[in-house]
């Protein structure tokens, strides 16, 4: 018995952030030059009241609508911006969603690489028989952990939140994973204060780098350089390790959706590996990075605009914090 995607959706916040909102805030800070090697033109961000799990409730009233959600037995909730550190969200999602109280609900805290680790747990489950018909939530809310005049971060990361329903199959639409974790690189992008470790300081003292950006321990610090580093090392590697595990070749791969990053960044890998650029997705111009919703949001824009279709074999793969990364092809 297999697993496959059946149905994708995304919600994104209403507040619109745009390159010249930012040039206006930031002296020398130029929206084109920024656009050009970026890739993105705006971003979405949360109201001050709205959550991760606000968005996605509203990710998932879109995926469920026309669905009978009295067969939904299982919900994972996947965030780096919980509501709260207990209870978790995903209980609380089932509620807000009138799904039933037979199913299984969790949360679970990754990154970029997170929609691939979903797609890997639902399809265990499947297969395990634990459940038939899962929901899949993503959603973030990474400018909460921003400084305001961190103009280096907050040009990259947006808001958003995408629902996907994966349900038992007769036929194998999820197929074998490749995933990895280097927990060294954890603390080249961190939120160091807020947890049980480092609790969140008020009076923690606000450094400026060499950049010019500014943050305390209270804010979310990337290392780009080591980011870059360690993606252009272990992207290629796990692509090759996934098509392996499937038996297949780059040639029989109908398209490619990464993880989106940044421009720079997705298209120096897209060449580091030789992908076709008519079978690679680029688009995170009105999105922004929104971390383990890039992949199913990139996903369902590419159903809509027919650059994905049915019967395509589509790898999907997600890299990032942690460090963190995921590969796997599905059949759409």
């Amino acid at each position: 018995m297999g697993a496959r995607v059946t149905k994708v959706e995304y919600f994104l916040p209403e507040r619109v952030v745009s390159n010249g909102d930012l040039e206006s805030e930031f002296d020398g800070w130029k929206a084109v030059k920024v656009e050009k090697k970026t890739g993105i033109r705006e971003r979405r961000v949360a109201g001050e009241g709205e959550t991760a799990l606000d968005l996605g409730l509203k990710a998932a009233q879109k995926t469920l609508k026309d669905f009978d959600r009295s067969q939904i037995d299982f919900l994972f909730f996947c965030t780096q911006s919980p509501d709260y550190f207990l209870p978790t969200s995903a209980c609380i999602l089932q509620d807000k969603l009138n799904l039933g109280q037979h199913i299984g609900a969790m949360d679970f805290n990754l990154g970029c690489s997170g929609f691939v680790y979903g797609l890997s747990l639902a399809k265990g489950l499947i297969a395990a028989g634990v459940a038939k018909n899962i929901l899949l939530v993503t959603a973030e809310t990474y400018n909460k952990h921003i400084h305001p005049k961190d103009k280096g971060n907050r040009t990259i990361f947006g808001d958003g939140a995408a629902a996907a329903i994966i349900q038992e199959s007769e036929e194998p639409g999820i197929l074998e994973f490749s995933l990895g974790t280097d927990g060294s690189g954890y603390d080249q992008l961190i939120v160091p204060n807020g947890g049980l470790r480092n609790p969140y300081d008020p009076r923690a003292q606000e450094v400026t780098d060499k950049s010019g950006n500014v943050r305390s321990q209270n804010n979310l610090y990337m290392n780009g350089p080591e980011i870059f580093n360690f993606t252009i090392k272990a992207v290629p590697q796990i692509f090759e390790e996934t098509l392996a595990k499937n038996g297949l070749t780059l040639d029989e791969l109908d398209y490619v959706i990464f993880h989106q990053a940044n421009l720079y960044m997705i298209e120096y890998l897209r060449k580091k590996i030789q992908i076709p650029e008519e079978k690679f997705y680029k688009n995170m111009l009105l999105t922004g990075n929104t971390v383990s919703s890039t992949i199913p949001i990139a996903l369902k824009e590419a159903l809509n605009e027919g650059l994905v279709k049915k019967g395509y074999k589509v790898m999907l793969l997600g890299f990032g914090v942690g460090y963190s990364w995921a590969g796997t092809i599905i059949n759409i």
